[in-house]
């Protein structure tokens, strides 16, 4: 773990944030820098660097705070659709070297995204 790891700084207190949903070894929190309203982060309270160091036994819990968070901000957003997105190295655009998961709230034809599975 990095002195400077903002997350980190974030699971310790010493920087304030909204959580909108936390169990034992995660919580959510609204993006700094969303790209739509409702952009999310979902972090371990743990430092992991990337979603291969994050240990198989955390997949359950994981998977937990993505789903209730997803589906609270979907329903305070009128979403009908998301996105989860985690970048993991920088050739992969990851910037905070602390593991986190985007969760992008969408509505219909909001052209925000790239939808990866259309035929080019």
């Amino acid at each position: 773990m990095g002195e400077e790891c903002v997350f980190c700084k974030m699971v310790k207190g010493e920087i304030p944030v909204e959580k909108i949903y936390e169990n034992d070894n995660f919580f959510s929190f609204p993006d700094a820098n969303p790209i739509v309203e409702g952009h999310t982060l979902v972090i371990p309270k743990k430092h992991f660097k990337t979603f291969l160091d994050l240990p198989n036994t955390l997949g359950t819990e994981l998977i937990e705070c993505i789903k209730k968070t997803t589906m609270n901000l979907m329903d305070k957003y009128k979403a009908n659709g998301f996105n989860v997105v985690t970048n993991n190295f920088p050739s992969a655009g990851q910037v905070v070297h602390h593991l986190h998961f985007h969760i992008i709230p969408r509505k219909e034809k909001d052209g925000k995204i790239l939808h990866l599975d259309e035929k080019k």
